[in-house]
């Protein structure tokens, strides 16, 4: 009874066997086999790889955090403008100077061909900037002559830099430096000289509040009046400056692998004429990354869009020479989650990898075998014959 139920169960036997004196081993079987163990081999290292990285999930929802800072990183190189002619400046979507910005943004001066001259030095953005007096010079000069740029009879410019704060209220061009008393001991002519012979590099980053807004880098000193943002490059025109401009990196935020963070690093614009604007229309994506020991790092993806103008007076085109950048934060956030893969995934994938390669290979070498045999049967018929 028992033997005839094992020979039933010996009839579901998919896998039959053949005698080992029927059995032909051939070179082509030998080549094809070796072949399809590599391809196992190589195939299962693929799987396994995957599966030690995380699969990373995308998904998209309405963005309302509340509290984080926008972190701007940049890195631009003005290769034709001196450090002492370029400023820096960051503006909210109303056009005002941001406020509680905490920035840490440094210059190096550099020579024509991009080799730095001196340390970097810190760069204050938004900030009124110092006069520095001589007292000799005070003692002299009472009451500095504005030289016809006073409002008043009373009104004293006794440095330089008053005497140009006058001009520029006036809207006036500003006279030959060498010409003015109090610019005589001052800084500001050997700047004006090398205005045009070093370049400057522009590297750190500010952190401003989570708000549309731009920020520019363009030359001469900035100000404003009657909430008009403008820039003073006298004694030059605007025609003089050539913006070149290479950007090593712009990002918003942190890194993040895959995430399309900086797709403006190694952009270099090219002025072929005096007094171009290079406009850069930004998109910000917010982008949250949750890691698998479920850290959660905060960052942006952007996609942007290029113009450049020339704003010399012949045109009559409006605006000034510079890069300036423009951002808008949407009100769409992705999230990227990690997640382990199933081990039964790489089970079932590694089972496929074996049968597949296996079933292949048995085809290959079924169809050889097959020619080969009619091949040679054919050649021994027509040598016989």
């Amino acid at each position: 009874m028992s033997s005839q139920l094992i020979d039933k169960f010996r009839q579901l036997d998919a896998y039959a066997k053949t005698l080992e004196d029927f059995r032909i081993k051939t070179t082509t079987g030998a080549a094809i086999t070796v072949s399809g163990g590599l391809i196992m081999i190589l195939l299962f290292l693929s799987e396994l790889y995957t599966y030690m990285s995380p699969n990373i999930s995308e998904e998209l929802f309405v963005d309302t955090s509340r509290g984080h800072k926008l972190r701007i990183n940049l890195d631009v190189i003005v290769p034709k403008i001196s450090c002492n002619y370029l400023v820096l400046d960051a503006m909210d979507s109303s056009g005002e100077q941001h406020l509680q910005m905490e920035q840490n943004v440094h210059k190096r001066r550099l020579d024509l061909d991009g080799n730095p001259i001196e340390e970097p030095k810190k760069e204050e953005i938004a900030v009124s900037s110092t006069i520095k007096q001589n007292i000799s010079d005070v003692a002299i000069i009472t009451c500095g002559s504005c030289y016809g740029a006073a409002l008043n009879e009373s009104q004293c410019c006794n440095t330089c830099e008053e005497v140009k704060e006058a001009y520029r209220f006036r809207r006036w061009a500003l006279p030959d430096l060498a010409t003015i008393e109090q610019c005589k001991n001052d800084e500001s002519i050997e700047k004006t000289n090398n205005a045009l012979k070093e370049g400057c590099q522009i590297y750190g980053y500010m952190e401003v509040n989570r708000v549309g807004g731009s920020f520019h880098i363009a030359p001469g000193k900035s100000f404003t009046i009657n909430h008009v943002h403008v820039h003073d490059v006298q004694p030059y025109s605007s025609s003089v400056f050539n913006t070149t401009h290479y950007i090593k990196h712009l990002s918003f935020g942190n890194g993040i692998d895959g995430a399309n963070t900086a797709p403006l690093d190694g952009t270099q614009g090219v002025a072929k004429e005096g007094a171009v604007m290079f406009q850069y229309y930004l998109k910000i994506v917010p982008t949250m990354y949750v890691k698998l020991d479920k850290s959660i790092l905060h960052s942006n993806q952007f996609s942007v869009t290029r113009h450049q103008k020339s704003v010399s007076n012949i045109n009559a085109e409006t605006g000034m020479p510079g890069a300036f950048f423009s951002y808008e934060i949407s009100p769409i956030m992705v999230k990227y989650t990690e997640k382990e893969r199933s081990i039964g995934h790489l089970a079932t994938n590694i089972c496929a990898i074996i049968g597949g390669v296996f079933t292949v290979a048995g085809i290959l070498d079924a169809f050889l075998y097959h020619s080969l045999n009619a091949f040679q049967n054919k050649m021994v018929l027509g040598k016989s014959g």
